[in-house]
């Protein structure tokens, strides 16, 4: 009895086994079956719904470029450090940071009773002047004339040259402070000077408020004229010997926008950082630029140094899956729509909008050139859920 009870549970055991591997075989093949087919087909209305195109591969310049950093600069000669010869106090100013100054025009107006005690001492050493010369005149017409001594003629003519150059130094003193001497000869002294812009531009920092004292050489305010801003990038020294003067540069400026911006290296730089191993080139940026860029922008720049041609297809045409990238081929058109086979390439680079490929592409072969990523996200997601 018990030998029959063993036969039955080995038979039953057995059933359940060749039942399971049957359901093993037929899940693989099923498997099997749905990645042997895994072309897509796009019916026509789903294509144009979706504005989808098919493309050619096509000839395209890329660039060999060195990356780079740095950040918008004017020349020395367009930036204005505003300071006084002289020391004193602000009584006004009328700017703002931001402000718009022409050449020329009033910054500030500094009082100092110096001022007073300068102009007096030019025209008391003007009129003293006037005598001494006179003095110096008779005494060396007497001397001509041995009428009298040559050590009162060299006296004579010692305080007169003394008096001639204390004149002269405190009358540029006076022109320094833009004082006019010929006013200060007529009487007119005046306690407030003014401080006028030596450059057109636009006030960027201003350092002293109303009342407050400046010493000589103090900074007041800064003044920059960004009429011709350019480009001051770090290259690391491997690349150097890779850069020309009049190489293409294209630059961006991140924290503003993603508009991409031309230029062309101008100087390069021939003393490297020690520490860094870093060296500056110089750029000038395109003259039809429009934007209003600012002093200090940070930039990205790549710096063209070579270009070559490739077979290529703009971006939107490889779509990137799990670190691979794809493509879609036109394998035939009916009535219902479009059958498209993924086929996997190995990227080369990227440029200018279109990617070129390590893998051989047929120059004749259709391409789906937008719309693929969701299409191949879609057939994934599916492949994921069996």
């Amino acid at each position: 009895m018990n030998s029959i009870k063993y036969i039955f549970l080995f038979s039953i055991l057995g059933l359940i086994s060749c039942n399971n591997n049957k359901n093993i075989e037929d899940e693989n093949q099923a498997s099997e079956a749905h990645v042997n087919s895994n072309n897509i087909l796009v019916s026509k209305a789903q294509f144009e719904s979706a504005k989808m195109n098919f493309g050619n591969p096509i000839e395209k310049d890329f660039a060999q470029t060195v990356h780079t950093t740095g950040e918008l600069d004017v020349p020395p000669h367009n930036i204005a450090e505003v300071s006084t010869f002289f020391g004193g106090y602000i009584k006004s100013t009328h700017l703002l940071v931001g402000s718009k100054v022409k050449k020329g025009e009033r910054l500030v107006s500094i009082e100092n009773p110096e001022f007073i005690t300068m102009q007096q001492q030019y025209l008391e050493t003007a009129e003293q002047l006037a005598y001494l010369t006179s003095e110096y005149e008779r005494q060396k017409t007497m001397f001509e004339e041995n009428i009298t001594s040559k050590k009162s003629y060299l006296k004579a003519e010692s305080e007169y040259k003394t008096a001639i150059a204390r004149t002269n130094s405190l009358k540029k003193n006076l022109e320094m402070l833009h004082i006019n001497p010929a006013s200060v000869l007529e009487g007119n002294i005046v306690s407030q000077v003014n401080i006028y812009s030596p450059i057109e531009g636009y006030v960027t920092d201003i350092l002293v408020n109303t009342g407050s004292y400046v010493s000589p050489a103090d900074k007041i305010m800064v003044i920059i004229n960004s009429d011709h801003i350019h480009l001051e990038l770090k290259v690391f020294e491997k690349d150097l010997l890779h850069l020309k003067k009049g190489q293409e540069i294209i630059f961006k400026i991140p924290e503003a926008s993603n508009e991409s911006f031309r230029g062309k290296l101008h100087v390069i730089g021939t003393t490297i950082d020690p520490k860094s191993r870093i060296a500056l080139v110089h750029g000038h940026t395109d003259d039809n630029i429009k934007t209003n860029f600012s002093v200090g922008m940070f930039v990205e720049a790549d710096i063209i140094t070579s270009t070559t041609t490739h077979l290529a297809l703009p971006n939107d045409a490889v779509v990137d899956l799990d670190g691979k990238h794809y493509i879609l081929l036109l394998e035939s058109e009916d009535a219902d729509g479009y059958m498209l086979h993924p086929m996997e390439v190995e990227v080369e680079d990227s440029y200018n909008g279109y990617t070129s490929f390590k893998t051989q592409l047929d120059p004749n072969v259709k391409v789906l050139t937008k719309g693929g990523f969701v299409l191949l996200q879609d057939q994934d997601s599916g492949e994921h859920s069996h």
